[in-house]
């Protein structure tokens, strides 16, 4: 069978797993819809929070970033590894043993403002929109190679399949689904890395041929060959300030990303949120410890491939047909040689790959069997849906719950908040499927500007929500609102208005750890110079940090 017969295969049947299980786990209670009903086992939180967070980001685009960058790529890898450990270990035992529904939730009554609950709400839409739109690029790209359809297309049939399980089962349904969703994604990313790692060393273990084998030795020589510079060569690409601010960035905004934070409110207690948060550790490392692999042999194989063929003997090649089709590979004789090179100069490299395709092509570059090409398809589309219709549900809370039952009508019924939960979902999808098909940038670009505008608004606030009683309601709402409005400018002059970056060479994805110690001063300046929380506030906030189960 063909590859486009085995994807249509493989994602019909992993799609008809997740429509029953959606079907089966069906909600009509506001606790069901936001929370799961908070009965969610820890081992299977573990998996949905590692699908939830390892986005199209990670299975698409991370891999594609760290073999274009090389060494400058493991900013990626260290940022959300890292802000992992810090969330569970720093945020989510505690936010877990407040309990509620949202982030919102705990900034409002946290800091006893209805104002600062509506500044946390417009950080959680603007952060969860901003990261939606990523997955819906990837979406977009899977369906537009293996359907060979329009991106535009491809991001359009995702947005009604997102949109069914979001509906459908709320966050209980959302859950279940991202179990099998995770479990999907990791096969999907570790048979072809198994696969490939052979092929090229002899050795099926990729972290261990990536690490002992010459593959490395041979990319650098082949790199310096080309008139680059060696793939593990550092600050290659990126200056080590702005590399220092992007991790940090990263980091930080996993720390206070909404829609994984809310995932620890859906287990039945603080002991469970802990155990939850281990295996999510150890479910995402095995993705993410194959991911410097997989960029290694990725950037290896398409270089063999493409570079000093000639051009119809490329073309010959069935997935760069595909892949050409899509308009997100480019060949080009621009000196009439007949042969396609890869050169660093813009004026002179005659073949240009869009970085979100270096993991969905390398199985077939790598001539892999065409049911494994399929299984990488539907593992990146699971990816993808799983983390968006965890930030469409945040969306979908932050607006049914914070606004319009907390702050509109607290009166409302059950059946009425679940249907303003829908409706905001519905809504939701419409406007991040504008920006998948319209991105600011690659995936994993569009991505880490949503970690950095979670760094500025939300992470300083709820550390010192926990950590730092005297921290009131006016300091946290003018942190939240400096640190949003500085990187939200930053970002949006420098991605669509050609600024310059400004800050010492800071890049728009390293913006936010500005943002992230702006938030920091403002907060705890405002909040020593202005009236302390309330006593019964204080209290809640020292019950916070005892210990407890």
């Amino acid at each position: 069978m063909s590859v486009e017969i085995w994807t249509i295969l493989l994602v019909i049947i992993s799609f008809l797993i997740y429509t029953y299980i959606g079907w089966r786990s069906r909600v009509q209670d506001s606790k069901g819809f936001f929370v799961a009903q908070q009965g969610v086992p820890a081992i299977a939180n573990g998996a949905a929070t590692a699908a939830d967070w390892m986005s199209a980001a990670s299975f698409i685009s991370m891999a594609g970033l760290i073999s274009f960058l090389g060494y400058d790529g493991s900013i990626y890898l260290m940022g959300w590894t890292g802000g992992y450990v810090l969330l569970a270990l720093l945020l989510a035992p505690y936010l877990r043993k407040f309990g509620k529904y949202t982030v919102p939730d705990f900034v409002g009554d946290r800091y006893y403002s209805n104002i600062a609950r509506l500044v946390a709400v417009v950080a959680a839409i603007f952060v969860s929109l901003t990261y939606v739109a990523g997955q819906m690029r990837g979406v977009g790209i899977v369906f537009s190679r293996f359907l060979q359809v329009p991106v535009e297309v491809g991001v359009i049939i995702g947005m009604v399949i997102v949109g069914f399980f979001a509906v459908l089962g709320g966050m209980k349904g959302i859950t279940w689904t991202q179990v099998a969703q995770y479990f999907i994604l990791i096969i999907a990313y570790i048979i072809p890395a198994v696969a490939i790692a052979w092929i090229l060393t002899g050795n099926p273990i990729p972290q261990v041929a990536f690490t002992f084998s010459d593959i490395v030795q041979k990319l650098n020589a082949v790199q310096v060959d080309l008139g680059f510079q060696e793939y593990t060569q550092p600050f290659a690409n990126k200056s080590m300030l702005d590399i220092l601010f992007i991790t940090i960035a990263l980091m930080v905004g996993t720390a206070g990303l909404p829609h994984v934070i809310v995932r620890f409110y859906t287990v039945p207690n603080v002991r469970a949120a802990r155990y939850s948060a281990g295996w999510a550790l150890l479910f995402i490392a095995l993705l993410y410890t194959t991911a410097p692999a997989m960029a290694a042999f990725a950037r290896y194989n398409l270089i063999d491939s493409l570079h000093n063929h000639t051009l119809e003997e490329v073309r010959q090649l069935d997935w760069v047909k595909k892949w050409e089709n899509t308009g997100l590979l480019t060949l080009e004789d621009k000196n009439g040689d007949e042969l396609i090179e890869l050169t660093p100069d813009k004026e002179t490299n005659e073949i240009t790959i869009d970085r979100d395709i270096i993991v969905l092509s390398t199985p077939e570059v790598a001539k892999l069997a065409p049911g494994v090409i399929a299984l990488v398809a539907a593992g990146g589309l699971a990816a993808a849906l799983s983390t968006a219709s965890g930030l469409l549900l945040v969306i979908s809370s932050s607006v049914a719950h914070d606004i319009y039952y907390r702050m509109i009508n607290p009166h409302a019924s059950e059946s009425t908040r679940v249907m303003v939960g829908r409706v905001m979902v519905g809504l939701a999808i419409a406007i991040a499927g504008y920006f998948g098909i319209n991105p600011p940038g690659f995936v994993a670009q569009v991505v880490a500007f949503a970690f950095g505008l979670a760094a500025a608004s939300f992470f300083p606030v709820i550390i010192l929500g926990i950590f730092d009683k005297r921290t009131n309601r006016e300091g946290a709402i003018c942190g939240m609102v400096v640190g949003l409005i500085f990187t939200s400018i930053y970002i949006i002059g420098i991605k669509f208005y050609a600024m310059t970056p400004w800050f010492f060479g800071v890049s728009a994805e390293g913006i936010g750890t500005v943002g992230m110690f702006l938030n920091f001063v403002v907060t705890l300046i405002v909040s020593r110079l202005t009236s302390p929380p309330p006593l019964e506030v204080q209290e809640m906030v020292k019950m916070l940090r005892t210990p407890g189960s």
